[in-house]
């Protein structure tokens, strides 16, 4: 199965400029906790609830910080037409739960997250990258 079967298409972007509370009122209203950040129609980063608390807050920022002084801007992605199965791999080595999806002229067209894999495979194999995600430490362990 292709990303672009699985994927969340309806993504909104966040700009560089705008403050954390901005990227934190956009996480609530879409129940998410990240958001994909880009200027000029390309990709330049991700800012997450976890960037928020523990790069913003906890150094002692305050909320009109702006999202490119705290975001990720190391970004991984997948294409939208890689295989899930290799995707999923890609997660649990680089322990993510969710990358954003690029078009091959890579402009963001979704997000594919560990539920969406979930919800489309049936065969209980999102189990198997999330046992891999949840592995302690890592590139992403904030200690």
């Amino acid at each position: 199965m292709q990303v672009n079967a699985a994927m969340t298409r309806d993504v909104r972007v966040a700009n560089p400029n705008h403050s954390i509370r901005e990227a934190a009122t956009m996480m609530a209203d879409l129940d998410a906790g990240i958001i994909p950040v880009g200027e000029h129609d390309r990709l330049v980063g991700m800012i997450t609830d976890r960037d928020i608390a523990v790069r913003a807050v906890a150094q002692g920022k305050g909320p009109e910080t702006r999202i490119g002084d705290v975001m990720s801007a190391e970004v991984k992605y997948c294409f939208e037409d890689d295989e899930v199965d290799e995707v999923m791999t890609n997660l649990g080595d680089l322990q993510l739960r969710r990358l954003p999806v690029l078009n091959r002229d890579k402009r963001l067209v979704g997000i594919l997250s560990l539920g969406d894999i979930a919800v489309s495979m049936e065969d209980g194999s999102a189990g198997l990258a999330l046992a891999e995600i949840s592995r302690p430490g890592g590139a992403h362990s904030q200690t």
